[in-house]
């Protein structure tokens, strides 16, 4: 096994695991906070754009799955730094993209989504190895930093659409901000454990890149990441017309509601990680999805505005934890957690392919507000096979890593 790092080195991994999940938040919200101006200047419609942005889902459709053996290869700090480099060279050539054409905007989006893919992975990886060390639940802290770097992306989007700062001057200073500061804090990541192997005898890298596909448990667990994550992307995407168009609401009361969700998704992550050592992973994911299925409902058949707003609280709060227990569920064995986290990120990352056109497709039929009830449908699946993120018992009869109960599992060690 691999030795227990001094604490000092933890503490530095854990602020550096911060820095890459805000890092990869500011990232993404910075080039998404210009959309706008790049459909103006490029002069594409509706369709054209949602082809346009489709080179991002295609660079993650082909990062994620095929992160696993990179990480089992190079480990998770290479991995960032690498993808770090490769999205600011993505961002700088949508940047001159916006000056030039089409094409260059279409393959710098490319280059992000590829890099956003194995980024996620490799970042989650090195939390769940970080979570290991502290023996308590924090997966859920780093993704809401992942929030906050949103936020702050598209703060300073908006403040320099306020003020003028062209495109390419915007994209071209985040670029290098991204490759400047993501690399070096990051520097003190922990290196995850690689001595193991299969059953076999095979090396645990080629464990994960070869048979992750095929483990029920991990299949199951990536099953429940979608269900949240499809859960999350469809308030992401749906909360604000719903409310215009379903409640007659103006919109501003639309992007206020939105406001609600992420912000009480946020906190949720962010005060979650107690009860999560306190209560263990099962009891409170099942009690949050159930929460989630009542704000969802909430929000749909409320007959009035103000009690929508309460939907949407407890929609946010519902499914706050699902994405990160899931992360650390694939985690649970550090040996093949780069493996096992490729193939849940795969399948989650599937709910934010199909969830914007299904509830298109069905808001079309019965209202963008019917469609959300597929949300409570997905959710209340999530409640079912939730028992999934138990840590599986070791041969030597111990749960989790080194012989010690898994964070987030009740009676665990507490922080």
């Amino acid at each position: 096994m691999t030795a227990q790092p001094p604490p000092d080195a933890v503490r530095a991994a854990t602020t550096a695991t911060y820095v890459a999940f805000i890092g990869s938040g500011f990232a993404f919200a910075s080039w998404a906070s210009r959309i706008p101006q790049l459909q103006q200047r490029l002069g594409l419609d509706h369709s054209s754009l949602g082809l346009v942005l489709l080179a991002v889902a295609a660079g993650a459709v082909l990062a994620l799955p095929a992160s696993g053996p990179v990480i089992a290869r190079f480990g998770s700090r290479r991995t960032v730094l690498a993808m770090a480099l490769l999205l600011a060279a993505g961002t700088a050539t949508v940047a001159g993209g916006f000056l030039v054409g089409l094409v260059p905007v279409v393959i710098g989006l490319f280059a992000l989504g590829l890099a956003n893919g194995a980024w996620d992975v490799a970042m989650n990886v090195q939390g769940a190895a970080v979570e290991q060390h502290l023996r308590r639940s924090i997966m859920s802290r780093f993704h809401a930093g992942f929030s906050l770097g949103t936020v702050a992306g598209a703060l300073v989007g908006a403040a320099a659409v306020a003020t003028g700062v062209s495109v390419p001057v915007h994209l071209g200073v985040v670029a290098l901000v991204v490759a400047a500061v993501v690399p070096v804090g990051t520097r003190r990541f922990l290196r995850e454990q690689d001595d193991g192997a299969s059953g076999a005898g095979e090396p645990a890298g080629r464990f994960d890149a070869l048979r992750a596909w095929r483990e029920p448990r991990t299949l199951l667990v990536g099953l429940f990441v979608l269900a949240f994550a499809f859960a999350e992307g469809a308030g992401n995407d749906w909360i604000a017309v719903a409310l215009i168009n379903g409640y007659g609401a103006p919109p501003a009361l639309g992007t206020l509601a939105f406001a609600v969700f992420l912000t009480a998704m946020t906190a949720g992550r962010w005060f979650g990680p107690p009860m999560l050592d306190r209560f263990g992973r099962v009891a409170l994911v099942r009690l949050l999805a159930v929460l989630g299925i009542g704000g969802t409902l909430l929000f749909v058949l409320a007959p009035a505005t103000p009690l929508a707003f309460v939907g949407v609280l407890l929609w946010g709060l519902g499914v706050s934890l699902g994405f990160p227990v899931g992360m650390s569920a694939a985690s649970d064995d550090p040996r093949f957690s780069a493996g096992r986290v490729s193939v849940v990120s795969s399948i989650g990352y599937c709910a934010f392919l199909a969830g914007p056109p299904l509830i298109g497709f069905l808001g079309d039929r019965v209202t963008v507000l019917g469609a959300l009830t597929v949300v409570a449908v997905l959710l209340g699946v999530s409640t079912l096979i939730a028992g999934v993120v138990t840590p599986p018992a070791r041969a030597d009869g111990a749960e989790g890593a080194e012989g010690a109960r898994a964070p987030g599992e009740r009676g665990g060690r507490p922080a």
